[in-house]
């Protein structure tokens, strides 16, 4: 999604560290793929499909909050912002915000630069007053801007509860490196998805209709692009279910039959039933969110849940460094 007049976003999947990257996470005693793999174009438009489902509740849940309290964070957070929208997607959720904060500035960030382009491409349509720059960058372990995005009161926005694809501790440094970006006059609007009944979190991570499913197998074909392997997505399986004695949900794709899979650079033999892990997704008490963000830096200002208090969404304005 890139302005005319921009230069070309970089191709996230493009330079050296992620082979390596992929060759070491797939070499470890419990393989793993990291959950940012998930969003090729492909990962992309499963996840909006996602989304649409009647048992993923966070999408709909956390749009209903900002459909009634809209209003409210806008007065909260202020307009005019630099809105820096981690993670963006389709940007739709900025988007649906657009007439409420006013941005001067949007800077959406993916690592699908492709998807994102589109995506800008279409929102540019609709809102040509607003100064758009798409940035296909890999925010997970670093989060450098450029000197072309505003510094004037910068806004991230980290909806959908993403931060719970970090460990605790990978998101409170994640937060951290955050809120070294704000400045003095920044700050965070960030949702959060908070705990609750096993059964729904079940259903939500592993559809009737197969989508998640879909979507975790996905994977497999990208790294296979990534990493000239050769897993046969037929082999395997997905599994999501939510694990109690970690507060968190995981996604694992399972191995039907004992197999060899080969890569640039490598191979493994996995054991039918041996699985690899491709994402987690912690669950929160809204203390411990609030708390998490105080130990960033971040001083919450507000808190908006839904009448279930299923979902929270957070307005943290960044303390003085």
């Amino acid at each position: 999604m890139l302005n005319a007049t921009s230069p070309a976003v970089p191709a996230v999947n493009d330079g050296l560290h992620v082979p390596a990257e992929l060759d070491a996470s797939l070499r470890m005693r419990q393989a793993c793929i990291s959950p940012k793999f998930l969003y090729d174009p492909l990962g992309s438009k499963l996840f909006e499909a996602i989304c649409e489902l009647p048992e993923y509740y966070p999408t709909r849940t956390e749009a209903a909050i900002f459909d009634l309290h809209g209003a409210e964070i806008a007065r909260t957070v202020g307009t005019g912002a630099t809105l820096i929208d981690l993670g963006a997607g389709n940007c739709a959720k900025a988007a649906r915000l657009f007439p409420l904060l006013q941005p001067r500035q949007y800077v959406p960030v993916d690592i699908s630069a492709e998807f994102l382009h589109d995506a800008v491409e279409r929102l540019r349509q609709r809102f040509r007053h607003i100064d758009m720059l798409p940035l296909g960058l890999d925010f997970s372990a670093r989060l450098d801007l450029p000197d072309r995005v505003r510094a004037e009161r910068q806004l991230f926005f980290y909806p959908g509860s993403s931060i719970g694809n970090f460990a605790p501790h990978e998101a409170l440094d994640f937060l951290q490196r955050v809120h070294a970006q704000c400045g003095r006059d920044g700050g965070l609007l960030i949702g959060i998805d908070l705990a609750k009944d096993h059964a729904v979190l079940d259903a939500a991570y592993d559809d009737a209709l197969g989508v998640t499913a879909a979507f975790n197998l996905n994977v497999l074909r990208h790294v296979n692009r990534l990493l000239d392997a050769d897993f046969d997505i037929r082999k395997w399986r997905h599994r999501g279910f939510y694990n109690p004695a970690e507060g968190r949900v995981e996604m694992h794709l399972e191995a039907q039959a004992a197999q060899q899979v080969t890569w640039r650079g490598g191979s493994r033999r996995f054991a039918a039933g041996e699985w690899i892990h491709t994402e987690n997704s912690y669950k929160y008490r809204q203390s411990d969110a609030v708390g998490l963000l105080g130990q960033a830096g971040f001083a919450s200002t507000r808190v908006w849940t839904d009448p279930r208090q299923w979902f929270a969404v957070i307005y943290a304005r960044a303390l003085s460094h």
